[in-house]
Order: structure tokens, then sequence, then C-alpha cells
């Protein structure tokens, strides 16, 4: 088992439970977001709306690789939705006229 599954498991132990994903790791969304920087450096990265009852963010440590997608509901009940390990950057795109990217 990867340390990032282990230490991921064990948040699960730590952070309440919610009743909208009780089976996932959740809790409230400053709790999750200060564990996410302090435990992995990772910082928010970018996200969107899915619909009116929940955002979507992505949360990154360019230090260390690692990623986390976050989704949270206007209670302000956050979830860990998928984490993992070497994440790795868009490259820049050039855009060259009549061709498609």
């Amino acid at each position: 088992m990867t340390t990032r599954l282990a230490l991921t498991l064990a948040a699960a132990l730590v952070l309440p439970s919610s009743a909208v994903a009780q089976s996932h790791n959740c809790g409230p969304r400053e709790h999750v977001i200060d564990q996410l920087a302090m435990t992995y450096g990772e910082r928010y990265s970018g996200g969107g709306l899915q619909n009116d009852t929940a955002v979507f963010e992505v949360w990154i440590s360019d230090a260390d690789g690692t990623w986390t997608i976050l989704m949270t509901h206007p209670d302000g009940q956050s979830c860990i939705m998928a984490a993992g390990t070497d994440w790795l950057p868009a490259l820049p795109r050039h855009h060259v006229a009549g061709i498609p990217s």
C-alpha cells in the first residue's frame, strides 16, 4: 500500500462523515483544505461547478506531485473524491492557424 493511500485511508478515520457521501473522506471544507496544504503541500489549481449542488476542485503539490480532487456542497462539506501521485501539468500549447489542436 502506498504512503499516499495509507494517509488518505487514515484521514477517513479523522474527518467527520457527511450524510451526503459517507463512503468518501468528508469534513468541513476549511479543515479538509488545511490538511491538504499542511500534510501534502497541495494548493488549489482549478475547478468548476458540476451543477447547483457541487463544486469540484483540483489541488496539487508541484514539489511532490500529489493531487486531490475535492467536491464541496453548499453546506460547506467537502469530500475527497480521488487522490494520487505523479501529477503532470499540461504542456503549453501553441496554436497554429489552420491546424486544429
